[in-house]
């Protein structure tokens, strides 16, 4: 086994470096810092080391160990669980709240990237088995395909959004075309047309359409404004709570919010990077609808 010490570190080094590429705090805030990095650089380290260490295992035939790896490697299940559990306990708190959907996809993506420095730690060992070189091309490799494996698609690339109008009809208040609640307190109205901005986000396919229907994206689009630009909104305020409503003839999505940032520019910035979540994505035009 000791023919397998330098392989084994090799890729336990570029795992761990795969793991750091992937950890990033950004304006959600989370991992928080320097916390949440310590939890997750500890789990990617753990990874990194149950992936190099297969390698050596298998070659050497000692299947106890690749039995005893694989049921570790069935524990970052639980890390799943755990970021699960604690994103829904500070969406608790939040005054515009993440939604289940965007916490579990959040959630998911931990999980699976430690699998992604399992394998990369893995594959860099096996490289490093037949030559010290090929190990250091092949885990410069793998942190190339994990760093570009892990962009999803953005709002951008689905939708176009551009400013709508926010006007009264008497108490009714609507963006653009598209009616969004009644407010019936005359101060409510008068904070709302000094505060709020409108957005009509258009889908460009069929496709588009089914995927912004769905609630758990909405949510991430008001979401993120509210985080990045701030929210003139408190507890307490059901009336100022940011909304969103779509025409059902054509699939347009109309967004109310009160930003605290009201220059359009910067908030069709913000739409245009919010993810594209994984439970909301639909494919209704791939259907094979004549054998359905």
């Amino acid at each position: 086994m000791d023919n397998y010490l330098l392989p084994v570190i090799i890729g336990i080094i570029f795992g761990f470096i795969a793991r750091m590429l992937l950890l990033r705090t950004d304006f959600r805030q989370y991992p928080t810092y320097p916390t949440g990095r310590i939890i997750h650089l500890s789990f990617g380290f753990i990874s990194a080391f149950i992936g190099a260490v297969a390698i050596p295992a298998v070659l050497e035939s000692d299947w106890t160990a690749v039995t005893f790896l694989g049921l570790a490697a069935t524990q970052f299940r639980e890390v799943r669980k755990m970021e699960r559990e604690s994103l829904e306990k500070i969406d608790e708190f939040e005054l515009v709240k993440r939604g289940a959907p965007f916490v579990e996809g959040m959630a998911q993506a931990f999980e699976s990237k430690n699998y992604l420095v399992m394998f990369t730690a893995l594959v860099t060992t096996l490289c490093a088995v037949f030559s010290f070189w090929i190990g250091i091309i092949g885990g410069i490799i793998m942190l190339i395909v994990v760093k570009f494996n892990m962009s999803g698609k953005f709002l951008s690339d689905i939708a176009d959004v551009k400013e709508a109008a926010i006007r009264f009809e008497g108490p009714t208040l609507f963006v653009d075309d598209i009616l969004i609640k009644n407010v019936g307190l005359e101060d409510t109205r008068k904070i709302i047309t000094e505060q709020a901005v409108g957005a009509i986000v258009t889908p460009k396919n069929q496709n588009s359409i089914v995927t912004l229907s769905f609630l758990g994206q909405r949510q991430a689009m008001l979401h993120h404004v509210a985080t990045i630009l701030g929210s003139y909104l408190d507890s307490g305020e059901p009336a100022l709570i940011p909304l969103t409503k779509r025409d059902m003839a054509d699939g347009r999505i109309a967004l109310f919010f009160l930003p605290r940032e009201k220059e359009f520019n910067q908030i069709k910035a913000v739409l245009d990077k919010v993810p594209i979540l994984d439970s909301a994505i639909r494919m209704p035009k791939e259907a094979d609808k004549d054998n359905s």
